[in-house]
């Protein structure tokens, strides 16, 4: 029992093949892509409001040499974003649940902020391992808790990421077998858990959108320190 609360977390397969790649995908087409028209429908003028929204809360903390980030950045929370609310529907399957997705986006875009602020001003990058006025005898011990914090950066980016959207999925599935386990015996109780389900749905949708834009979000800091 305890097993198949965890199955909902591993890549489905057709036919030997993985479908993670098709998960991926498949909220990209659900986008509806830019017209000729002057006047665009309703859904295409929100899609662009949303991206427009979601840029400039982005660009906004970076400078001009930042913006060059914006298609990349923007990108990313768009992704993001529909991967974790399309995994709030049954029967789908969350990528971002999934730490070798999560690591995989991570660790590149943290790298590249890293190597910008080593080649564009490595005096002031490597500034940041030694805070001003540190005594002497600390010198070691400080390079090294610095250094450490430094490195374990992708590490917390998608760690945070897939716990939050791990324990959200796990507590939904708890919640409805309780619901549906409980319903012949005491009708009352297996109501008052559909209520706690439905308010635990809606916190999760929070939880899925504040999650990527917490994700975006530190790697535009990242990025801030390096410019």
């Amino acid at each position: 029992m305890n097993l198949s609360f965890f199955d909902q977390f591993s890549s489905p397969y057709l036919l030997g093949i993985p479908l993670i790649l098709p998960s991926l995908l498949l909220p990209a087409l659900l986008f509806p892509s830019p017209g000729r028209r002057w006047i665009n429908n309703r859904l295409s003028t929100i899609q662009l409001w949303i991206t427009h929204l979601i840029t400039k809360q982005l660009m906004t903390p970076l400078n001009k040499t930042g913006h060059k980030w914006a298609l990349l950045l923007t990108s990313l929370i768009l992704m993001l974003l529909s991967i974790n609310l399309m995994g709030l529907l049954p029967y789908t399957f969350t990528p971002t649940t999934q730490l070798s997705m999560n690591m995989a986006l991570a660790f590149p875009l943290w790298l590249a902020t890293l190597l910008i602020g080593l080649r564009n001003q490595p005096s002031a990058s490597l500034a940041h391992l030694l805070p001003e006025g540190t005594p002497t005898p600390l010198i070691p011990v400080l390079i090294l808790i610095e250094t450490t914090s430094l490195l374990i950066r992708p590490l917390a980016l998608g760690v945070r990421l897939t716990a939050n959207l791990t324990a959200g999925h796990l507590l939904i599935q708890l919640i409805s077998t309780a619901t549906i386990t409980l319903l012949p015996m005491m009708p009352a109780i297996s109501a008052l858990t559909a209520l706690v389900l439905l308010l635990l749905t809606i916190l999760e949708v929070a939880v899925a959108m504040i999650q990527a834009y917490v994700f975006v979000l530190l790697l535009s800091l990242y990025l801030q320190e390096n410019i």
